[in-house]
């Protein structure tokens, strides 16, 4: 690490919950590393990558000062230690958020030449297409994975779960979900079919036969709740990184999910033409989804 200019550092506001897509801020902290420069401002539009849970790609864009533009390289989690006047990035986090002393920021990423000083006024600029572009990847994962509970709630299990989903359904996606990464209109679970989900009741050797069958069946269920055009909301607990937010969608007919996330996301299922799933076996205990919208 080079030069660190020091500077009171609060927690970062985010706006993307709110679909703002620019913001002017003022700079609280810049950090030049080896590699690049670290710029944290009092509010930001960009999503960054979550330093936990990294299914949700970091938002792409520009950092303005007085006209000149500045790519975003990344978007990073970071946590800054108030006693010790240190920013901890990424994997380097040592602390559970909520942790007192330390406040949680976004980190833009900007080239090592990039010249910004503590105090600047500034523009933040998220590329809209690319934001939009996730967050149908992400929602149409949300759908997939209630649709695949729903339709092996039906049939597939031969003992009841201490787990359910939002829908009341036993929860097969947060059994067995290994990975997951949300890209451009896509995203893509993995799901492991082991000895241990076998015991808790699921018919794996059943569900494996009838994968086809399946497929289809959740795919009809994502059409008839596209049909409903139902709005999506996020409910926020606050404006900080750190706050607790909820993916919200009043699919009617007595089907109402809420659950917490903190990606960004649609506004209502009227923004999709369709949302379809592939299950592919990848090897004996590996199952793969793929949700794709268009």
């Amino acid at each position: 690490m080079s030069e660190v200019l020091t500077h009171q550092v609060l927690p970062t506001k985010v706006l993307f919950t709110q679909e703002i897509t620019q913001s002017l801020t003022q700079v609280q902290w810049v950090e030049q590393t080896d590699t690049g420069s670290y710029v944290v401002t009092e509010n930001t539009p960009f999503h960054p990558v979550s330093h936990i849970w990294p299914d949700h790609p970091a938002d792409k864009g520009f950092l303005v000062l007085a006209g000149t533009k500045y790519a975003v390289i990344d978007c990073l989690t970071g946590a800054f230690d108030i006693e010790n006047n240190k920013l901890h990035v990424g994997a380097d986090i040592p602390v559970k958020r909520g942790e007192a002393g330390w406040h949680f920021v976004v980190v833009h990423e900007l080239a090592l030449d990039a010249v910004i000083n503590l105090s600047d006024d500034v523009e933040l600029i998220v590329d809209a297409n690319y934001q939009g572009a996730l967050s149908r990847g992400h929602s149409a994962g949300h759908l997939a994975s209630f649709a695949l509970n729903k339709v092996l709630e039906q049939a597939y299990w031969r003992k009841d779960a201490s787990r359910k989903d939002a829908l009341n359904n036993r929860d097969f996606h947060s059994y067995a979900q290994e990975l997951s990464l949300v890209s451009e209109n896509q995203s893509t679970d993995t799901y492991r079919l082991g000895k241990t989900l076998k015991k808790r009741g699921l018919n794996v050797a059943e569900m494996l036969t009838d994968l086809a069958e399946i497929e289809a069946r959740v795919n009809d269920v994502l059409a008839t709740w596209l049909a409903t055009k139902a709005p999506v909301v996020m409910k926020c607990e606050g404006d900080a990184l750190t706050d607790s937010r909820f993916w919200c969608c009043d699919l009617g007919i007595g089907e109402s999910i809420t659950m917490p996330c903190g990606g960004s996301h649609v506004q209502s299922l009227a923004e999709y033409n369709a949302i379809k799933i592939v299950l592919t076996l990848k090897s004996e205990q590996d199952l793969e989804m793929i949700t794709t919208a268009s």
